[in-house]
């Protein structure tokens, strides 16, 4: 199946299952290897609507960076959480499954094959 792209971190074991999870259903997906290939602030804004999320509910809280950057302040600050997001991708949270004009989290895993089912049989 072509039109998959994950947005994979291969040190974090949640991307990794997401990863393998989509493979053994015989999806290859595009990976964007996303700490060196960063997104921009507008693929970022494009794949929060597409999670239908707000840009706090993308961030990896946990990250030194995320206090550092006084981010725990600007919670409602749109503009300011992606362009953080699309200067530092470490902040973001991972992995992302987009297919067409939806994405999920993959946290769990399994969440991703919600995206999927259009045109899988599993």
């Amino acid at each position: 199946m072509s039109g998959v792209t994950i947005y994979h971190n291969p040190r974090c074991s949640k991307s990794r299952q997401t990863l393998a999870l989509l493979r053994d259903r015989g999806v290859e997906p595009n990976v964007v290897e996303y700490l060196n290939e960063a997104p921009d602030a507008a693929t970022l804004e494009k794949i929060i609507n597409m999670l239908g999320i707000e840009p706090i509910d993308l961030i990896r809280k946990k990250e030194k960076l995320y206090k550092e950057l006084g981010l725990d302040k600007k919670q409602g600050d749109r503009r300011a959480l992606i362009k953080a997001m699309a200067a530092h991708p470490a902040l973001i949270e991972r992995p992302i499954v987009v297919k067409g004009k939806r994405a999920r989290l993959g946290r769990p895993p399994e969440k991703v094959l919600e995206i999927l089912y259009s045109t899988l049989h599993l």
